[in-house]
């Protein structure tokens, strides 16, 4: 059995909870931050401020790379960080927001598109329509219902789903934005709730070997 940490390498400045630093890590968590980590040897905040409870720091990346960065998703993979960009926005998760934006500038590669989406998702935070021809009518579609889940996930009912059909989704599509809009939610939340920064961390990496389920590597 792994000995508790020493006080002395846990942080208190990425949020307003204890965490437990990459040097001072060890057991179940060490190998937890070593599976996670970026090409900087670090672990982005968000998944740092799970390290009192490693078991759920594991829930956390199983869920987010199944349901982000995962070979069997058939949305592209820019396209569900844009969701996931509106959703921090609508829940002002400036975090997120700022982390999955590299991402979709970097999957896009084409920073005046992904300039444009930024900047229609930010009107239409403030409740007016998207309107970009950055977007296809099948995405802004796709962001009108992950917008009604986020606002008022009560008042969703079968025609948005139906809404979603008659603009081009599947309902395995249907599913997959359902699914990150939950996400991302659930995200948010955690770093609003725990106060996390982004202090220190490198912005846009994530776990891109889709191929690999297990391979939760943040390049």
């Amino acid at each position: 059995m792994s000995k508790p940490p020493d006080k002395t390498a846990m942080e208190a400045t990425i949020t307003f909870i204890k965490t437990i630093s990459m040097d001072g890590a060890q057991g179940r968590l060490k190998t937890l931050y070593d599976r996670i980590k970026g090409p900087d040897g670090r672990v982005d905040n968000i998944l740092a401020a799970h390290s009192l409870r490693p078991h759920s720091l594991e829930g956390h990346m199983a869920l987010y790379k199944n349901v982000l960065h995962h070979n069997a998703n058939l949305t592209p993979k820019w396209f569900l960080e844009t969701v996931g960009v509106f959703v921090s926005q609508l829940n002002d998760c400036s975090y997120c927001v700022d982390h999955h934006f590299a991402g979709l500038r970097r999957l896009l590669n084409d920073d005046a598109r992904a300039e444009r989406i930024k900047a229609a998702l930010d009107h239409a935070a403030t409740g007016a329509l998207i309107e970009t021809d950055a977007l296809s009518p099948r995405e802004i579609g796709a962001l009108a219902y992950a917008a009604k889940l986020t606002r008022t996930p009560s008042m969703v009912a079968e025609k948005d789903v139906e809404a979603m059909r008659a603009a081009g989704w599947d309902d395995g599509g249907i599913l997959e934005i359902n699914q990150v809009t939950a996400y991302f939610s659930y995200a948010n939340r955690t770093v609003l709730g725990l106060g996390v920064t982004t202090e220190g961390d490198a912005l846009g990496l994530s776990p891109n070997n889709s191929d690999d389920e297990n391979d939760w590597g943040h390049q």
